[in-house]
């Protein structure tokens, strides 16, 4: 059984067990959290695909941590201006572990 989950603008498929690495979500490490936007839920070969969403269907995941993603460095320059700039930028990240689908 897994299920495709929509959150933070992204769609990943979930099956029971899995570590989602997801954008960051406002939740304390160790509470569970209730993602109910399942856009599509298979069990045994058996498919509902939602219109955008499956009524009444959605997925119980654990977060275990929050953290930051690896450093993406990045430089822009003007050339022949002298003008130049180094900047870095890191993700804030959810790590959840998927309990349960509800279908």
């Amino acid at each position: 059984m897994y299920a495709i989950i929509e959150t933070g603008g992204k769609q990943y498929r979930a099956a029971e067990k899995d570590v989602l690495r997801v954008e960051k979500l406002e939740a304390e490490v160790g509470t569970e959290v209730m993602l109910d936007r399942v856009l599509m839920v298979s069990t045994d070969g058996n498919v509902r695909v939602g219109a955008p969403y499956v009524a009444g269907a959605s997925v119980t995941a654990r977060v275990v941590r929050q953290g930051k993603g690896r450093k993406i460095e990045g430089f822009t320059f003007k050339a022949k201006k002298n003008e130049r700039r180094r900047f870095g930028h890191r993700q804030f990240f959810t790590e959840l572990v998927i309990q349960s689908i509800s279908a």
